[in-house]
């Protein structure tokens, strides 16, 4: 584990910067920024912008000087590299797009095919029902604690429905209420399991009553009550695409999921080390003891191998931390 930091040469603010990195945990990362007072406001999501005058503050601490190509190869093979299409402007405007298309999904949904544009125009238009409510959930998932439990797994869990949409593991007229309850899973985040799912599941029905017929949000509240737990009936088979599609995480390589748990300490930087060892690895034992993570025949094909073989090493990581 260690710190790193090119040298301070990128003007702004009337000074220069340097870029400061760990290469195996966030958590780290943010303890020696603060230990040289640096602010959290420095953070971009993979890096901390320090001025100039910290350079040297930082390098007494432990930082080690390397070059700004070097800093670079470090941070991607690492894993903790945040590509630009997930940092958080566009990947806000790709998940805005999406909002408003499944809104027209519903709207014709509804309607016909032939949806009229008064409808379109009352859930669609800058400040119609439907917008506002997109921007309510975005607002909710971009919250400032928030580090794994943010758009990037929003964005996620959203391609995974449609990755197992399109193997056939759902009917595509059935896509839309699961594509709505990931929406709305992790939308109410404090770290509490059950409670969490709960509100999260309680604010969908709050808040699609008024715009959906009643059983698509009673479907809704049920799906994400489902993900306190992802156990799914056998036969639930949307239950089954969205539990999957929240757990795909779990299948990336290797350094995306250093990535990913990265983010999950973060996510419980209030929670003492010792602490959190014990408990992640209580859950990293008790899903590698489920006979199958995922619900899915796409699921168990596609990401089990690869997710049994992560939470192995992860486990065998924090017995030796």
């Amino acid at each position: 584990m260690t710190i790193y930091i090119d040298p301070p040469s990128w003007p702004a603010h009337g000074t220069v910067f340097s870029h400061l990195i760990s290469d195996h945990s966030l958590e780290e990362l943010h303890q020696i920024a603060g230990a040289a007072g640096v602010s959290r406001r420095a953070f971009d999501r993979d890096h901390y912008d320090v001025p100039a005058h910290l350079f040297e503050d930082l390098t007494v601490l432990g930082a080690v000087p390397v070059s700004g190509g070097e800093l670079t190869r470090i941070l991607l093979g690492c894993g903790l590299r945040i590509p630009a299409a997930q940092r958080p402007e566009k990947l806000r405007r790709n998940l805005q797009r999406a909002w408003a298309r499944l809104g027209a999904q519903w709207s014709a949904a509804e309607h016909g095919s032939a949806a009229d544009d008064a409808l379109l125009s009352s859930w669609l238009a800058p400040d119609g029902a439907w917008l506002t409510l997109g921007e309510e959930l975005l607002t909710r998932w971009s919250e400032p604690h928030r580090n794994y439990h943010a758009p990037t797994h929003l964005s996620a869990v959203l391609r995974g429905v449609g990755t197992l949409t399109r193997a056939g593991e759902l009917e595509p007229e059935h896509r839309p209420v699961v594509t709505l309850a990931a929406w709305f899973h992790d939308a109410v985040y404090a770290g509490v399991v059950g409670a969490d799912e709960e509100e999260s599941a309680t604010l969908a029905e709050a808040r699609l009553a008024p715009l959906l017929p009643g059983p698509v949000v009673e479907e809704t509240a049920r799906l994400v009550r489902l993900t306190t737990h992802h156990d799914p009936d056998p036969a639930d088979r949307r239950g089954a695409v969205l539990v999957d599609a929240d757990l795909e995480v779990l299948a990336r390589t290797p350094e995306s999921y250093a990535q990913y748990t990265a983010a999950v300490r973060a996510d419980y930087r209030h929670v003492a080390e010792e602490d959190f060892l014990r408990g992640r690895a209580q859950v990293l034992e008790r899903l590698l003891d489920t006979p199958s993570l995922f619900h899915t025949a796409t699921g168990v094909q596609r990401w089990e191998p690869q997710a049994r073989v992560n939470l192995a090493r992860e486990l065998e990581q924090l017995s030796r931390r």
